[in-house]
């Protein structure tokens, strides 16, 4: 069985990144278990001077659930052309460690307009050393309410999407 930690680089309530995630963890396939992580929001701001010993136990919490993981999948919404800041801080806890090293990790996107931050966390997440899988699964569910949303992942082609996704990405955790 494969775990693979998920995480939302959004902290709103009524997040279609958050969203997706939920979803994929509900159409995960046969071998996979998708865990969501949902304490970005609880971490304290990242400073080096509280590695080691004093690492508050939210962050140590974040530090064992990627060693823990398989693989790790991160969706990210854009803010001013970038990551935004929890997303960021919840990574920066995780520089010096070697959770990161050589992880496998996938990026999933809720907008097409998100760009920018892609690219950005693209290159902040090669830069740790995650080991970034090629296959990309991108559901537009920019600018929708919540019920439209849950709609949208519902559509069996979606469902589809989000389970081959995931085999994929199992399939490169496995070659790794």
């Amino acid at each position: 069985m494969l775990n693979i930690l998920a995480i939302s680089g959004s902290l709103r309530a009524a997040s279609s990144n958050s969203a997706l995630i939920a979803a994929l963890a509900r159409n995960a396939p046969p071998g996979c278990r998708v865990s969501v992580y949902d304490g970005l929001g609880c971490l304290p701001i990242f400073n080096p001077d509280d590695e080691g010993e004093r690492t508050p136990l939210e962050a140590s919490e974040l530090i064992d659930a990627v060693t823990r993981a398989d693989g790790v999948i991160v969706s990210c919404p854009e803010y001013a052309h970038g990551v935004p800041g929890g997303l960021k801080n919840g990574l920066d806890w995780l520089v010096s460690r070697d959770a990161a090293v050589a992880k496998p990790a996938m990026l999933v996107h809720a907008s097409p307009r998100s760009l920018f931050a892609r690219a950005a966390l693209a290159e902040i997440m090669r830069t740790m050393s995650f080991a970034l899988c090629d296959d990309v699964l991108e559901i537009a569910l920019l600018g929708k309410k919540p019920p439209e949303v849950e709609s949208i992942l519902a559509e069996p082609a979606n469902r589809l999407a989000m389970r081959d996704s995931l085999n994929a990405f199992a399939d490169f955790i496995r070659a790794r």
